[in-house]
């Protein structure tokens, strides 16, 4: 097993953080400005208090990982990931988000560490999946 220098986290893998698994792939981590999205949009579904909770791990996750931007060439990367998809006859509507994670850890050269590495099926050719 090849251990990197820094690694992009899913957002299963943020919510469901494997620090153990995932530092033994990667020195550092990172998110996407997707994961970020999908985390805040988490925070303002559910009640008062988990929505404190998850506000608070947010922070957290703000304050100790770098961000990296899903821009042009990302989405370049995204065009041709969800034609991928839809050539091997899959609906790639729901997977739209993970579609764009992907895009950013193959622009960027970074394994993608998953809780969910089924979502990324298809998509090796592009991306390095890991599943923690």
């Amino acid at each position: 097993m090849n251990r990197h220098p820094v690694s992009l986290l899913d957002t299963s893998a943020v919510i469901d953080f494997p620090a153990e698994a995932a530092d033994r792939h990667a020195a550092e981590h990172a998110i996407s400005s997707i994961t970020l999205a999908e985390l805040s949009f988490g925070v303002h579904c559910t009640n008062v208090v988990e929505s404190a909770r998850r506000q608070e791990r947010l922070v957290e996750i703000r304050s100790t990982l770098d961000v990296i931007p899903f821009d042009s060439p990302c989405a370049q990367t995204y065009g041709a990931l969800r034609a991928l998809v839809l050539r091997l006859r899959r609906d790639p509507r729901p997977r739209r988000m993970d579609l764009m994670i992907a895009a950013v850890a193959g622009v960027h050269q970074l394994p993608l560490l998953t809780r969910n590495p089924k979502d990324f099926t298809a998509l090796e050719s592009v991306v390095d999946v890991i599943a923690v």
